[in-house]
């Protein structure tokens, strides 16, 4: 008897490459004994949408898509009863790929990232959940830089890759805006007057740029790795703020990181987010929650 697998595909991720990706993942999985039916993605959210109507039908979900295709199926896996929820694989072939990296999957090889699912075994993974906008899988913030991935055009981002986003993240540095925020977490409490940026994760690359120390980030801790960066008020700070990203270290006074299950933050007016690289809502109060264990990962 074969044994079901659902695949959901977006054949417009990695510079259109899914469609062609295609073929040799389900090759690889009917030979193993699956039987994949296939879901394509039509358009931003669809992919919630289908993972929560028929997921619930199979023993596997198989994403194929970027970041942004995994988020989608993540959240529609969450609309559904825990005990009820199949296990999940990722064949990765989108832009930045940071659950990829985080998880150190194949990236753009279908055939391989298959063959990684087929052998490998379910891990416990946590996911996030954005006050009552919904879900997400590796960050939501809001700051610097947090549009660019998402209104980076697509067409740039296939033809350049990783360099769209720093082209596109360049335009934004003249209209750098500072945001007061009070932030309660498992530690404490920060009164921040001037951050320019902050995230909650659970992954060791945010937009494909940012890398986060592994020794540090764990993906089933129940914690969340809560980033701030204050104004730089000189050269040698903004310098600094680089040169730590570049190093992962830090220690300096301009950028913090703390490990929390949960943040609340109150602005002094609603702030947009971003939710895995897409545009997540505008909130002046949200809570964050670390959800320990909600999905079974393949890796």
């Amino acid at each position: 008897m074969p044994k079901s697998m659902m695949m959901l595909v977006n054949p417009a991720a990695g510079r259109t490459t899914s469609r062609n990706a295609l073929g040799s993942a389900v090759e690889a999985f009917c030979f193993a004994g699956y039987s994949p039916t296939v879901y394509f993605t039509t358009g931003p959210r669809t992919g919630t949408e289908l993972a929560a109507r028929y997921a619930h039908r199979y023993e596997t979900l198989v994403c194929l898509g970027g970041d942004g295709t995994l988020s989608d199926a993540i959240a529609g896996l969450m609309r559904i009863p825990p005990e009820q929820r199949p296990r999940l694989g990722y064949i990765p072939m989108g832009t930045a790929n940071d659950v990829a990296n985080t998880l150190n999957l194949p990236l753009r090889r279908p055939a391989a990232a298959a063959e990684d699912i087929l052998a490998g075994k379910p891990m416990p993974f946590d996911v996030g959940k954005l006050g009552e906008a919904g879900y997400f899988t590796y960050v939501a913030a809001f700051g610097a830089f947090t549009e660019v991935s998402y209104k980076t055009d697509q067409e740039l981002k296939h033809l350049l890759g990783h360099a769209a986003y720093l082209l596109s993240g360049i335009s934004y540095l003249p209209k750098l805006k500072s945001y007061p925020v009070r932030i309660e977490y498992d530690g404490g409490v920060l009164d921040e007057p001037e951050l320019v940026y902050g995230a909650v994760s659970n992954s060791t690359s945010i937009a494909g740029l940012v890398k986060l120390d592994k020794r540090v980030v764990a993906l089933s801790d129940g914690l969340f790795e809560l980033v701030v960066v204050r104004r730089p008020r000189t050269l040698g700070e903004l310098s600094n703020i680089v040169s730590g990203v570049l190093n992962q270290d830090y220690s300096g006074p301009s950028m913090s990181i703390y490990q929390t299950s949960r943040a609340r933050f109150q602005f002094q007016e609603p702030v947009a987010w971003t939710r895995d690289g897409e545009a997540g809502g505008e909130f002046q109060e949200l809570e964050i929650q670390n959800l320990h264990h909600a999905i079974q990962f393949i890796r």
